[in-house]
């Protein structure tokens, strides 16, 4: 039997042991995810033993920074990202991964949002924001508009981030009359339960052919409905959830996974959440 669990803070609400147990269903093979609730003056003790115990490990907040220090050697997006959010023991040693920076990709694939040579505006400026420009950069943008209630703190925040494509910066009321190809949302406004909530307006999503929302609880936010009302593609977080989730399997588990499972995945669960 294959273990894998989760390690944060508090995972009361966390999707991710339903999706690695139906992973493990789609590939027939016997699988244990755990959840671990760890408080921060015992993580060190806690990778310790995790290394002997599982065979990898997803990460989620508040510890996606605190357990490089930890690791023993760390992927190239992951290090610029300065986040983990997957880790694989193996031979006693620690490495680990950003697997929402292959998750981001497959969401934009999947609903066929090309990124290469755009005009793209990225609402928020942490965590989960980190992952997306590091991809943006990578598949070669055009042009990334970085939109933040605190610009300045945002623009000190990313300047350690490698990137080839220029960030410009600018706050929400300067952002109003903006325009562009894509827009993703980043920030946590929309999510339940505060659910009548949209970062911008609706005026603002119809100058943007195409929305992306992080969020996937609800299905559908207020700020994705603005961009499907208006005849713009919107694509949610589900997806880019369940492939991240997919993508550290592969990584454990040393072997392919087709993407055919991740969109029966998220369908199944799109299905129990309406």
């Amino acid at each position: 039997m294959v273990r894998f669990g989760l390690l944060g803070e508090k995972l009361g609400h966390s999707l991710s042991p339903k999706i690695h147990k139906l992973i493990f269903q789609a590939l027939n093979i016997e699988g244990d995810y755990s959840i671990f609730e760890v408080q921060r003056e015992k993580l060190p003790f806690f990778l310790t033993q995790a290394k002997d115990d599982l065979e990898g490990m997803n990460v989620t907040i508040p510890y996606k920074t605190a357990v490089i220090p930890y690791l023993s050697s760390i992927t190239k997006e992951a290090l610029s990202i300065g986040a983990v959010n997957t880790i694989s023991f193996q031979n006693g040693e620690a490495k680990g991964y950003n697997t929402d920076y292959y998750g981001f990709g497959l969401l934009l694939s999947h609903n066929k949002i090309e990124v290469k040579n755009k005009k793209i505006a990225v609402l928020g400026a942490g965590g989960a924001a980190r992952a997306v420009l590091q991809y943006l950069n990578d598949k070669e943008a055009g042009y990334i508009l970085v939109v933040s209630r605190n610009p300045e703190q945002a623009k000190k925040d990313l300047l350690g981030m490698q990137l080839a494509v220029p960030l410009q910066f600018c706050d929400y009321a300067a952002f109003a009359g903006s325009s562009g190809d894509v827009l993703i949302n980043c920030t946590p406004v929309g999510m339940f339960p505060n659910v009548k909530s949209s970062p911008v307006s609706r005026e603002v999503v119809m100058k943007f052919a195409a929305a992306v929302d992080l969020i996937y609880n609800p299905d559908e936010t207020v700020f994705l409905r603005y961009a499907r009302e208006a005849g713009k593609k919107a694509a949610n977080g589900l997806l880019m959830l369940v492939a991240q989730a997919v993508a550290a399997e592969e990584i454990w588990l040393q072997r392919t996974i087709d993407d055919e499972i991740i969109a029966k995945i998220a369908e199944k669960i799109r299905g129990e959440q309406q």
